[in-house]
């Protein structure tokens, strides 16, 4: 059973809390799916962007089963390691692997990489699918703060932050939550604006410590998920469990 908690006045946030993983999995595939239909009741096709990471498989098996007009929903990417989408290690693979099964095999994927395509082209190609706003934007975030692909003290996070663009490629080099991906192409705070639907998708007492501490500050500078507070449209509705 979820739980939502008072935030502060200021802030467009919706904290759902669950019991545990099962429970949370499911509730947060039923928000994704009804958002995805609601917009399909309305429009043609509906888009949904999705993140990487550890955490958001679960939701992604979950949401495969949802009955849906799954071959009018065009599934994109929150962000991209510069790897092929083939790559055990790439985004592509994981959403590939974990929701175009089932009822949702029919969907529509847009990978951001391809054979023989350069980064600029496919920054450039990103941008042009974005022309589609966003139905549902799946966001998630690393123990430092960073979603999509904006890691604190990346170098030029600030033109990111402040790109006109949808997408732009960046460079992590020096920051840890990058791992061993350094060059990545990210959504930004531009491409996330348009979304209806906004989620936050977390787990353990950390990550919510860490949350509390990104609604205390403004400075996306610091902890990047902070734009998913500061930038003007939906509410964010964080889906959290143990």
């Amino acid at each position: 059973m979820s739980a939502s908690l008072p935030q502060p006045e200021d802030r467009d946030v919706q904290f759902n809390v669950y019991r545990d993983e099962v429970e949370w999995s499911w509730a947060c595939a039923i928000a994704i799916s009804a958002s995805l239909r609601r917009e399909l009741s309305l429009h043609e096709r509906a888009r949904l962007l999705l993140s990487g990471g550890t955490t958001p498989g679960p939701v992604y098996r979950a949401l495969s089963k949802a009955p849906l007009a799954w071959d009018q929903v065009d599934v994109a990417l929150v962000d991209e390691r510069w790897l092929l989408p083939e790559d055990p290690d790439s985004n592509a693979h994981l959403v590939r692997t974990t929701l175009l099964r089932q009822q949702a095999a029919k969907a529509r994927l847009e990978t951001i990489t391809r054979p023989g395509r350069s980064i600029e082209e496919s920054v450039s190609i990103a941008n042009l699918h974005a022309r589609q706003p966003a139905t549902v934007v799946v966001l998630g975030m690393g123990p430092d703060g960073h979603t999509a692909s904006l890691f604190p003290g990346m170098r030029d996070l600030d033109a990111a932050l402040h790109s006109d663009n949808a997408y732009v490629a960046v460079d992590a080099s020096g920051c840890p939550g990058a791992g061993a991906w350094h060059r990545r192409i990210s959504l930004t705070p531009v491409g996330l604006a348009p979304a209806q639907t906004r989620l936050l998708l977390i787990r353990g007492e950390e990550k919510r410590h860490l949350f509390e501490r990104a609604q205390a500050g403004d400075d996306p500078h610091e902890l990047p998920i902070r734009i998913a507070l500061e930038t003007p449209g939906a509410v964010l509705q964080v889906y959290w469990c143990p």
